[in-house]
């Protein structure tokens, strides 16, 4: 099945580059990390910004009960688009960001 291909995002929304099926990251977890930069990042003008504080609450407590072999495979996923970043010379604020995310969200304390 071909991927679908975007419109071009408008000024403002915050999107992460389309990351290949052959990395092998978890399909739910590109979507939640895809949603959680796009609400998290995007202008007001895009996103309403309570809204998207709203939704950002619920998809991290969501994230938080993750736990034993799929708390262990969020980690190693996150690893390699970390590295896959780095490879592909993404911003080292995109990197960190990647490198930070379980931490700075309290997933897997």
């Amino acid at each position: 099945m071909p991927e679908p291909s975007p419109a071009e995002a408008p000024e403002g929304a915050a999107v992460v580059p389309l990351i290949p099926a052959e990395l092998g990251v978890h399909p739910l977890l590109l979507a939640a990390l895809h949603a959680y930069v796009f609400l998290d990042g995007s202008a007001p003008g895009i996103v309403h910004p309570a809204a998207a504080e709203e939704a950002l609450h619920y998809l991290v407590t969501y994230l938080q009960r993750l736990e034993g072999s799929e708390l262990r495979r969020v980690r190693e996923d996150m690893a390699t688009l970390a590295a896959f970043a780095k490879a592909e010379k993404w911003p080292k604020q995109q990197i960190r960001f990647l490198q930070e995310f379980l931490t700075e969200n309290g997933i897997g304390k």
